[in-house]
């Protein structure tokens, strides 16, 4: 009998983001605290026979070359000099272009999630070194840590900040991150922080330095961080276009969510310091 392989693809958040500078090949220097969520997408992986790689779930607007949960499979199958195949499920839930890592996790749950299917055995760190050649935030979904990163966001020390529940609102709108990071309004010279500092005052008292941007470019965004705001600090995750507020009961967090819907879709999850991936793996 084929057995499939069912595992979550959970959302981060940037509990803050700070860009310290630009590089000369462009891209910018990061510092950023992950933490996932117990919200997730959805990945089913079943062995084939015939070695081909299939996507059974294409994406409203994505071709299935940039679909980065197949892109993911045909970068491992090479590499780990296999002839296995596997038809691919993705059940979409986290919104496209909301900032919440949606295609880097699907991508690193293809990663893990095939390396366990076909038993290669391959360490987490190769499977994160493959993970950054599809996008800088794989890495952090395939080591499954909360973490501390630098650098374009690849240079991770696991963090444990503190585990509220989140309310997320989705303002319907997806969010251009490279109009984001080439926008001349964007703070690019923000001075670096310890990760320690970082922690000691919360996370969530540090600000998300795309975050002017975005409120300029997206009013409905805008719009949603001040309704949250009303509540408890709010923030921007990633370039958006998901924000966030933080609540220490799960009570509050639901009533907030509840009221919320002239602002856009909204969610109450958990913060998790140990990928939901990771728990459904074993570890």
């Amino acid at each position: 009998m084929t057995t499939s392989l069912v595992l979550p693809a959970p959302a981060k958040l940037n509990r803050l983001l700070h860009i310290t500078g630009r590089r000369d090949d462009g891209y910018h220097e990061l510092q950023t605290l992950f933490q996932f969520l117990d919200l997730s997408d959805t990945i089913t992986l079943t062995p084939r026979r015939d070695g081909r790689l299939l996507l059974e779930s294409p994406l409203d607007g994505v071709a299935d070359e940039d679909n980065l949960a197949l892109r993911a499979a045909r970068q491992l199958k090479p590499r780990a000099g296999t002839d296995a195949g596997a038809n691919i499920r993705l059940d979409k839930r986290l919104p496209l272009g909301g900032g919440l890592g949606g295609g880097s996790s699907n991508a690193a749950t293809v990663l893990l999630g095939l390396n366990a299917l076909w038993r290669l055995g391959l360490s987490l760190d190769t499977l994160a070194t493959l993970g950054l050649e599809l996008g800088a935030d794989v890495p952090v979904f395939v080591k499954g840590r909360s973490a501390w990163a630098e650098g374009v966001g690849e240079a991770l020390t696991p963090a444990s900040p503190n585990t509220p529940w989140f309310v997320v609102i989705h303002p319907g709108v997806s969010v251009s991150t490279p109009a984001v990071f080439n926008d001349p309004q964007l703070t690019r010279q923000t001075a670096p922080i310890s990760m320690a500092r970082a922690l000691q005052r919360g996370a969530l008292t540090w600000r998300n330095d795309c975050e002017a941007v975005v409120r300029a470019r997206y009013p409905s965004v805008a719009r949603a961080l001040d309704y949250l705001a009303r509540y408890a600090p709010a923030g921007l995750t990633g370039t958006g276009a998901c924000v966030f507020a933080a609540f220490d009961d799960p009570r509050d967090a639901r009533q907030v969510a509840k009221t919320a819907g002239s602002y856009g879709s909204a969610w109450v999850a958990k913060g998790c310091n140990v990928s939901p991936l990771h728990d459904a793996l074993g570890g």
